[in-house]
């Protein structure tokens, strides 16, 4: 609990205790409950409407007195908490915010994001991860709150105006990554972006397939299309089951498939079916000279062998998970098919 807070309580409670202290005091001196609270209230509150009995007695005087001394200090004890909380708030925000400004501006080669929706949100968790250093962008106050409370640097405005880009180190940032939902705002952050910036790689999100040549044409380096990867993710899983298990339980990532495509290998599944040339053989005899790797095997009772060892036998109904050039795996099919009655199930183009 912060001091202005429990300055606050304090006051409150001293307040209370100052009302019920005098409420029983006059009941004591012979009054009415309900003339006894309406004493306290116009004495504690400073109204002085009128008592509701004459004050002849000098004591009940004098504790009518410590009554206003009281409750007045208690109520002005409370307000100052209050006053002061919202005031230290306001400070400590605009500091806040004058500090980020100013850590912002150290900022080199870094990283913007536009949007800390669900995919930003996602980025900035992978570049937090990964220590990339990087900027967010969003005009909505609720996302901006909680970006901070995650401990990024983030500004409140819109990604599309200049002055908004330029206090997040355009000029300085290596990459930008626009990941709104709405075609059309990202395709204004990406003209802006590549105005201030032309070296600058732009990576740009687009919902609609129509919106790639105008993103590009606007400047985007690469386009992303969530809704794509989606669909493509679904077609792996259903064609390459075990293989997608597979690198998703050994990487913690459903993604790797597509990073090996890109840079010329590929994962791919061949079920072992029996009376095939390949049962009984060991790895390494599979292996040599190939040009792949069997990375794991499928048994039939749905047990997983990674990494197995080159003198493990293949033996009907094992799946073989193999890693190797795009341009070796389909050939290997193809002669799986023809040589040895072998079943293949994955994407041979």
């Amino acid at each position: 609990m912060n001091a202005s807070l429990r300055r606050m309580l304090t006051g409150a409670i001293f307040f209370a205790l100052t009302c019920i202290v005098a409420v029983t005091g006059y009941m004591i001196a012979g009054w009415e409950m309900l003339d006894a609270i309406y004493m306290v209230v116009i004495t504690v509150f400073g109204v002085g409407y009128g008592e509701a009995k004459p004050l002849d007695n000098p004591g009940l005087k004098i504790f009518t007195m410590g009554v206003i001394i009281a409750g007045c200090s208690s109520g002005i004890y409370v307000v100052g908490g209050f006053v002061s909380m919202v005031a230290e708030g306001e400070i400590n925000k605009a500091l806040g915010g004058r500090r980020m400004t100013k850590e912002i501006e150290k900022l080199s080669n870094h990283a913007i994001i536009c949007g800390y929706g669900r995919v930003g949100q996602m980025l900035a968790h992978d570049l937090a991860k990964a220590n990339q250093p990087f900027v967010i962008i969003d005009n909505n106050d609720g996302r901006v709150q909680s970006a901070r409370a995650a401990g990024y640097f983030v500004l409140q405005g819109s990604a599309s105006e200049e002055e908004t880009l330029e206090a997040a180190g355009i000029s300085r940032a290596r990459v930008l990554a626009t990941v709104l939902p709405d075609d059309t705002t990202n395709v204004f952050i990406t003209l802006s972006a590549r105005e201030l910036n032309g070296t600058m790689e732009i990576i740009a999100r687009a919902e609609s397939p129509s919106t790639e040549k105008k993103l590009m044409r606007s400047g985007a380096t690469r386009i992303v299309m969530p809704a794509l990867i989606g669909a493509t993710k679904i077609a792996q899983m259903i064609m390459r089951p075990t293989a997608e298990d597979l690198l998703q339980a050994a990487t913690g990532t459903a993604y790797l498939n597509e990073e090996l495509k890109s840079i010329g290998l590929e994962m791919m599944e061949i079920s072992v079916q029996a009376g095939s040339p390949l049962c009984e053989q060991p790895l390494n005899e599979v292996e040599v000279g190939s040009g792949f790797v069997i990375v794991a095997i499928r048994q039939p009772d749905g047990h997983c062998v990674r990494d197995p060892k080159a003198n493990v036998r293949l033996g009907p109904g094992d799946v073989l998970i193999i890693l190797g050039h795009q341009g070796v795996l389909p050939q290997l099919a193809r002669k799986a098919r023809a040589r040895t009655a072998v079943s293949f199930r994955g994407n041979t183009q």
